[in-house]
């Protein structure tokens, strides 16, 4: 696990011989791989321990390509072809989201939304665990691994990255991909704020900064793994909905559903539960009470008037709101009394916002 650096300077503070990774934006997983006579065994766990194996049924055909057995950790991507041929390839979580919780995965769910696996990680190579082995042993590992695979990877540059692709026998690219995590070296806080802006660029989170000579430590959060993002901007908006929270909120209103201006209309854009302190909570579950136009029991819909300020990651295209978009990861910042609803930021200011990101259709 990795703990949040500030800037490039904090992170360049706790380790000065840094690897460094782009940060990508889908899910953490493992690949357990067990080659056999005929084929292989392989199968995907999320970071909870749950088996994903058939949630993307094109992976483990081009995980089976490995000659050892192996335990590897990455990232599951949505991932585009026309973006790929523009230095970039992953696609923001919104999309890989199109394949989550499905109980069947047609093939036109997988030619929509194709997806690729890319890893940054060794634990288990041969028939020994290498998790104690510093960061660039397992790399060099892991770089091996690669090479000796029953399909030789083509190779496509980005920029200063390499990314490896699994084939066929016969040499077109599986729609299941295996990436080796691109990895270089920053010796400055401003050469690691270069390849920050970079990462940006190409439509990613942030950075992954990893001291070369760090053990993999699995649950735990320390200073050998940091990760850096940034906030893409920050949004007034009003809470049109709230909802009871979880666990030691579930008697409070604590979910709230929030929106932004078309005109005099308004669009849902997102949903925030984090941010706020509890005696905030507190107090805006008592107003949310008093002002509800209509109680659903879980949820209510509330006079349009409390308005907040919120940041956010990144913004995508959704059909789940009204507003045609949705906040990855919103985040209450702080309550706006100061500010009328008549002053909160419009949808156009998000289209903005979301043709600044770059990510354009996949």
């Amino acid at each position: 696990l990795a703990s949040p650096a500030q800037s490039a300077q904090e992170a360049f503070d706790y380790i000065s011989a840094a690897a460094v990774e782009d940060k990508f934006d889908g899910i953490r997983a493992q690949a357990h791989i067990l080659p056999e006579a005929g084929g292989a065994r392989v199968k995907l766990f999320s970071r909870t321990l749950d088996e994903v194996t058939d949630s993307f049924p094109e992976l483990p055909p081009a995980l089976a390509s490995f000659t050892e057995p192996l335990v590897l950790d990455g990232e599951i991507v949505a991932w585009s072809e026309s973006a790929e041929q523009e230095g970039r390839g992953a696609l923001p979580f919104f999309e890989l989201q199109k394949r989550l919780g499905r109980k069947r995965v047609t093939d036109a769910i997988m030619r929509r939304v194709p997806v690729a696996y890319i890893v940054f990680d060794l634990l288990y190579a041969g028939s020994a665990m290498v998790i104690e082995k510093p960061w660039h042993e397992r790399r060099q590992l892991l770089q091996e691994v690669f090479t000796s695979r029953r399909a030789l990877p083509a190779t496509r540059q980005r920029g200063q990255a390499a990314l490896q692709f699994s084939e066929d026998d016969d040499g077109s690219v599986t729609s299941g991909k295996v990436l080796l995590a691109p990895a270089s070296q920053a010796a400055s806080p401003a050469e690691l704020e270069r390849l920050f802006e970079q990462a940006l660029e190409r439509g990613n989170e942030g950075l992954m900064i990893k001291d070369v000579e760090s053990a993999y430590t699995p649950g735990r959060r320390g200073k050998s793994w940091l990760k850096l993002k940034r906030e893409l901007a920050t949004l007034d908006v009003v809470v049109t909905a709230v909802e009871h929270g979880h666990g030691k909120r579930a008697g409070v209103l604590s979910d709230y559903t929030f929106a932004i201006r078309d005109g005099a209309k308004l669009l849902n854009v997102g949903k925030a539960y984090s941010g706020l302190t509890d005696a905030e909570i507190a107090e805006m579950t008592e107003w949310f009470r008093a002002h509800t136009l209509e109680d659903f029991g879980f949820r209510r819909l509330v006079e349009p008037m409390i308005v907040l300020e919120v940041a956010f990651n990144a913004i995508m295209k959704s059909d789940r709101h009204e507003s045609g978009f949705a906040l990855r990861f919103p985040r209450i910042l702080r309550l706006r009394p100061d500010k009328p609803v008549e002053e909160i930021d419009t949808l156009a200011s998000v289209r903005e916002i979301y043709e600044r990101q770059g990510f354009g259709n996949p």
